[in-house]
This record gives structure tokens, C-alpha cells and sequence, in this order.
């Protein structure tokens, strides 16, 4: 919200012929939710503009779709976007949303606890090599080299999808059960067995006892979107200058090291009461080179146009700057931009998720009373 309260005051500074009043409104997540689907059925009751969630925005994406095309607005600069991050909320073509951030997958080492082990992270460039190195750091130091989610999807989602797997197709069908996300989930379960994994104190990477545990040097690594940046710096000040985000590790010798994950799609409505205004002013907001840039200095978050990552701004002093170990974190970024695979967000996708947080990860890794390959199946079957 504060994010695009500076953003509105900028366009009025900008635009005194064509101010808008910015009435900004938070609400929980469900409630939000529910509430735009309801008014949107509706014919009346929607806000100009929203915050649709990645899972959620599918739900919006059916029968006649009430939000408003951004394809004018976009077309101009299309080609300065990861244009994956603006597929995820389209459909026949059709830009409906804008994202926050590419969400490139990476992994965070504290680099603390692998010195007192020996090992040196840039070693690290296959999922095998984290494996044994996970061993050493366990035999090392008594702690766990990472920490897997048991309730969330944020382990496994992307270590499929830099694989080229997803939860569903392209098409839409729910793919969950197919033999690379197997493989995965199994590599999970080995990897927890093996010791040098632990379970996410609180089930995942969201918890308060996990932040805790975490700030506490509770464990070597962890992967996660590069949006979880400001998690570490808001939720556990005490890594400061001992976090190196490096990318994650390969499948293979020549497999891509990230994907775009999770998200935020802002939307304009077809209720808003000027269209054209609304759809300028997000695209001012998310979509101009000021935006993007504001993006990382105020949020911390990965912008979507990568035109703006080599800009003199993006490694100018700021909290994450100072708080991580990387000289230059969007170096990296650029580095890896055309390895950064993206998920087919689709209609079945809000069921999809909803059954692995619920059951696939807690009986695959936590209880472990069916295979990976049950687990999945099981969960496949129930999305379909």
C-alpha cells in the first residue's frame, strides 16, 4: 500500500492535468478474495484496480473475464519484460495483470555456518553436490545444511519447475503425478532422511517459528523466489551480512538453474470509472522504468523489466544491499534471466495447491506414510 501511495503521489506530481484520488484498501487474503469474485459477478461493488495472488487469479479467468485487457498499455515496452511474468496472467493473448517481480527461484546460503564446515558455496552446482555437501555440513557442525517445507509448496514447486515440470500443462491438465515431480519429491524425502535436511520448524518458510529458528543460525540454506529477500531482512536482522544468494543448483550439467515463481497480478477492472486513467496509472506504477526501480528500492523485490537490473540504482546502498553478502545480486540475476522457467498458471491450478500444502507434502515428507509417488498420485487424481 505505501508502495503505491508514493507511486500516486509521483503520477499527480507528474500529471496535473489528469490527478487520480487514491483510496487504497487492505484486506485478508480469503476475504479479498472472495469479496472481488462476488462483486465482479455482480456487475457492481469492484474497486478500480486490485491485487490478484498468482494461486487466486485463474478463478478470475473464466466466462466472460471482467477485467480489462492492459495490451495497449504494455505493447509499447513488451519487449523490456520478462515476458513469462506476463503470460502467467493472461489468457487468449490477453495481458490481464501486471507483476510485481519475476520471482526468480534462488538459494540462500549462510555462508557463516559453511565456513565452519568448509564448504564453499560456488562448489555447489548440482542438486547431488548439495547433497553431499549437506552431509559434510551436518557431520561438521550438528546443524542441517537446509530446511524443507512439509505444508507449502515453495521446496518442491520450484525445483520442478527448473526441471520444465509444473502442477499442470500447458493445456490445463494436472500433471502433478508425472515422473520429474516424483524424482523430486523423492529427492526431498532422501534428502530430510539423510540428515541433512529438517522439516521447516512451523511446516514452512512462513512461519513464525521458523523465522525464529532461522535468525537463530538454525540451518545452512534454504531456496526460495528472490521476493523472500525482505523476509530475511525484516524477520531475521541477526544474519546480516552472513546471507550469499547465489542460483539454485542444476539438475543436470546443462539444466537451468531457476524459475519464476509466486506473484501478484494488479489488475484494473471493468467497473473502474475511468479505464483508460487506471490502466495508465498501474502501468505508470508497474510498468515504467521508475516503477520497476522503486519496486527494488522500496519492496525489495526482483522488477519485472529486466532493463532496469544493470541500472546504477539497483546496487545503490539500501537495506537489502547492506544486509546481504553479494556485491552485485542483480549481476547474478542477469546472469541467469534466460534460465528463469515459468508455470502454466491455469484453471485447476487453486485446486492443485491447495491439495499439495494439504496432503502431498505432510504425507510425502512429514508423516511419510505413503511413497512420493502415492502421495502424488493421490493428490493428481483428487485435482482432476
Amino acid at each position: 500500500m505505501d508502495f503505491y501511495k508514493t507511486m500516486a503521489k509521483l503520477w499527480n506530481e507528474q500529471n496535473p492535468d489528469r490527478k487520480i484520488i487514491f483510496k487504497p484498501e487492505v484486506l485478508p487474503f480469503e476475504d479479498m478474495h472472495t469479496k472481488l469474485l462476488v462483486s465482479l459477478q455482480a456487475g457492481t461493488g469492484a474497486p478500480d484496480m486490485v491485487d490478484i495472488e498468482i494461486g487466486k487469479f485463474p478463478n478470475f479467468m473464466k466466462g466472460d473475464i471482467q477485467l480489462a485487457s492492459l495490451n495497449d498499455v504494455i505493447d509499447p515496452v513488451r519487449d523490456k519484460f520478462i515476458t513469462a511474468r506476463l503470460d502467467i496472467y493472461s489468457k487468449d493473448g490477453q495481458n490481464y495483470g501486471l507483476p510485481f517481480h519475476v520471482g526468480a527461484s534462488v538459494i540462500f546460503y549462510n555462508v557463516e555456518i559453511l565456513k565452519a564446515a568448509g564448504v564453499d558455496p560456488y562448489a555447489i552446482k548440482t542438486w547431488d553436490d548439495f547433497m553431499e555437501m549437506g552431509k559434510i555440513v551436518k557431520a561438521k557442525t550438528g546443524k542441517p545444511m537446509a530446511t524443507v517445507e512439509v505444508n507449502g509448496q515453495w521446496s518442491f514447486w520450484p525445483m520442478i519447475a527448473q526441471q520444465g515440470s509444473d502442477f499442470v500443462d500447458a493445456d490445463g491438465n494436472v500433471i502433478l503425478d508425472n515422473a520429474t515431480n516424483v524424482k523430486t519429491l523423492q529427492y526431498l524425502k532422501d534428502l530430510l532422511n539423510s540428515g541433512a535436511a529438517i522439516a521447516a520448524p512451523g511446516g514452512n518458510h512462513h512461519a513464525e517459528e521458523y523465522y525464529g529458528f532461522m535468525n537463530d543460525g538454525g540451518a545452512a540454506a534454504m531456496w526460495m523466489p528472490m521476493w523472500y529477500m525482505n523476509r530475511f531482512t525484516d524477520y531475521m536482522p541477526d544474519l546480516s551480512k552472513k546471507i550469499l544468494i547465489l542460483p539454485m543448483p542444476k539438475w543436470t550439467a546443462d539444466g537451468k538453474r531457476s524459475a519464476g515463481m509466486g506473484g501478484t497480478g494488479t489488475a484494473v477492472t471493468k467497473q473502474a470509472k475511468d479505464m483508460e486513467l487506471a490502466k495508465d496509472f498501474l502501468m505508470f506504477a508497474k510498468g515504467s522504468e521508475e516503477g520497476n526501480l522503486r519496486i527494488w528500492e522500496d519492496l525489495g523485490f526482483d522488477p519485472p523489466r529486466w532493463d532496469v537490473w544493470d541500472n546504477p540504482r539497483m546496487n545503490a546502498p539500501n537495506k537489502f544491499t547492506n544486509y546481504y553478502v553479494n556485491d552485485d545480486i542483480f549481476g547474478m540475476l542477469l546472469e541467469i534471466k534466460d534460465e528463469i522457467n515459468s508455470v502454466n498458471v491455469k484453471d485447476r491450478l487453486p485446486a492443485v495447491i491447495d491439495r499439495v500444502n494439504s496432503s502431498v507434502m505432510i504425507q510425502a515428507l512429514q508423516q511419510q506414510n505413503k511413497s512420493p509417488a502415492e502421495a502424488l498420485k493421490e493428490g493428481a487424481d483428487l485435482s482432476r
